[in-house]
């Protein structure tokens, strides 16, 4: 009766699968630390670790398959999930493996971060794994979260440089893939704009730019923020904005310890009290 009692009032499960970013401030370490603020109980599948060797210079170290499939069947047998993120898959080997496991459970609610280049222009998805990414990951998605950067190389390296492209962008990838599609626009001046469409709606999420350079973990945080919301039961265009208020918020509170991007600020995030407000509008 005790065990009934504490699964009816467990939290929701959300899993990531992505790479563990050693300084902890992106990949794996920031969406449990999403998860957690969150309340969702969260796990993870790491695909690779990116940590700069000192003397190699080697930035990505990946993990086997086996090692990414006893992983994932460890979450999914003792566990179970109820929202899922995907992160940085680096190469065909891992796609490939990560799309067969995905369909064995028929995973819902799954967020893909199509990520293929880090904060620091390091390469965190192989040039052959792209197609691989559109072929096998994406037809399994809820919903694709590419930055204006990946929406361009996805489209052929078109130039996304305004809120009009991102328009257009939006919809030729729903066109493209038949997946709910949300393009973010951190790389445009003026505000913070992020694009929704699921084929039929326009949804544009717009938060005030902060004039900061700590946004390192702001995307992986953003998707797992979203997966995290799917998970506990919201609808997808409910699941962003939260998840904007939330990123936004721990990019207003961010803070640095070095010379490179610091980490966004996922305590004061997860405290409730989002002083940064986005406006929602179709």
């Amino acid at each position: 009766m005790e065990n009934s009692k504490n699964l009816i009032n467990a939290p929701k499960r959300a899993l990531t699968i992505a790479g563990a970013e050693s300084g902890g401030t992106a990949g794996i370490q920031a969406d449990l630390k999403t998860f957690q603020e969150l309340e969702v109980y969260g796990m993870s599948v790491i695909t690779a670790i990116v940590g700069r060797h000192p003397v190699t210079d080697k930035n990505v170290h990946p993990m086997d398959v086996e090692a990414i499939e006893a992983q994932f069947h460890t979450a999914m047998s003792r566990v179970g999930v109820d929202g899922m993120k995907t992160g940085m898959l680096f190469s065909i080997e891992v796609i490939e493996a990560v799309a067969r496991l995905l369909k064995d459970q028929s995973i819902k609610n799954l967020v893909v971060d199509p990520v293929m280049v880090g904060k620091l222009d390091s390469k965190l998805l192989k040039d052959d794994a792209i197609e691989a990414l559109k072929t096998y990951i994406f037809p399994l998605a809820e919903l694709i979260t590419p930055n204006m950067t990946e929406g361009s190389i996805l489209l052929n390296n078109r130039s996304i440089r305004s809120v009009d492209d991102m328009k257009k962008a939006a919809i030729d990838l729903y066109k493209a893939h038949r997946v709910k599609i949300l393009l973010k626009g951190g790389r445009l001046k003026g505000p913070a704009v992020d694009i929704l469409y699921d084929g039929s709606n326009m949804t544009f999420f717009e938060a005030p730019r902060i004039d900061t350079r700590n946004t390192s973990g702001a995307g992986c945080s953003y998707s797992a923020a979203i997966a995290a919301y799917l998970a506990k039961g919201e609808a997808v265009d409910e699941a962003v904005y939260k998840a904007k208020q939330f990123v936004t918020t721990a990019i207003h509170a961010s803070y640095t310890y070095s010379d490179n991007p610091g980490p966004i600020n996922h305590i004061v995030a997860g405290k409730g009290k989002h002083p940064i407000v986005v406006k929602r509008y179709s």
